[in-house]
């Protein structure tokens, strides 16, 4: 009970830390350090899997905790870059990280075309270190990041079984702009760019609904779906199936149609695809 003159306070919904530790696999102490947070990060990667059924339906997904529980964690489900990181930042608060929200500009495949700042990203203040890391679990690519890195420019990192680094670039602006770059195809490769301004959760919400509704969208008219396992990098990008393995090699193949869509997406993402879902983007 409140008086007149006192506003209520917001509660912010408890995370089940249990469940989400069961449905990554990680084990271990929960403290703050870097340790424990490119752990996390790498169990999430290769635990829960990228993929935008809700947008190729007509809907964006909901990004309030309880329901990416639901989804992520006790669903058997995916997602894409807002569900994931949204629950990652909720998990690494609970661990005791400082956490703060940031938007880039995805520059992979742009060929010199200015793309909205649309993907989130996390920057990660971890206790004892002397500068904060980057964390994203949800850049549906075979350059994203597997481990969290060192906020650091020219520093070539190797996360897992990948390599990256970050540069800066020269642009109009007060805040310096940074570049994620990944080793691919025995070159350095942009795939975004940021700078360190926050963003707060109702920036996100706007960003997903436009991204999940806009017919322009590639999330809204194509499927998308990633998995990444310490041996392969699995994607499908309509009925296009690529499997990248970690010593490079890859195979690639169509599917011929809506059922062995869903049965590679139950076997071979690990997605219990809800009934009735549609594989299809809606007509304009």
């Amino acid at each position: 009970m409140t008086r007149n003159d006192e506003t209520p306070q917001a509660t912010t919904p408890q995370l089940d830390l249990d469940a989400y530790l069961a449905r990554t696999g990680w084990t271990g102490e929960r403290r703050a350090d870097a340790a424990t947070l490119r752990s996390l990060h790498l169990a999430h990667m290769y635990g829960i899997p990228f993929e935008n059924l809700e947008p190729i339906g007509g809907s964006a997904p909901s990004l309030a905790l309880p329901d990416l529980e639901a989804k992520l964690v006790r669903g058997g489900r995916g997602g894409y870059c807002y569900e994931h990181n949204t629950l990652l930042a909720a998990v690494l608060e609970a661990f005791g990280f400082g956490v703060t929200r940031l938007a880039a500009r995805v520059v992979l495949g742009a060929k010199g075309a200015i793309r909205p700042r649309t993907h989130m990203l996390l920057l990660v203040d971890v206790p004892g270190e002397p500068g904060p890391y980057l964390a994203d679990v949800g850049f549906g690519a075979g350059g994203a990041l597997l481990e969290a890195v060192p906020l650091v420019a020219d520093t070539e990192f190797r996360d897992a079984t990948r390599r990256h680094r970050l540069v800066h670039e020269p642009h109009r602006g007060p805040l310096e702009l940074w570049v994620l770059q990944a080793y691919q195809d025995d070159a350095w490769t942009d795939q975004y760019a940021f700078t360190l301004e926050p963003y707060e959760a109702p920036d996100f919400d706007v960003i997903n609904w436009h991204i999940a509704t806009n017919p322009r969208s590639p999330f809204s008219h194509l499927l998308y779906i990633q998995r990444t396992t310490p041996d392969a990098h699995l994607a499908l990008n309509g009925r296009h199936l690529v499997e990248t393995r970690s010593d490079g090699s890859r195979k690639e193949r169509e599917l011929s149609g809506h059922d062995e869509v869903v049965r590679v997406l139950t076997a071979d993402f690990g997605i219990a695809v809800p009934d009735g879902v549609t594989l299809d983007a809606p007509s304009a």
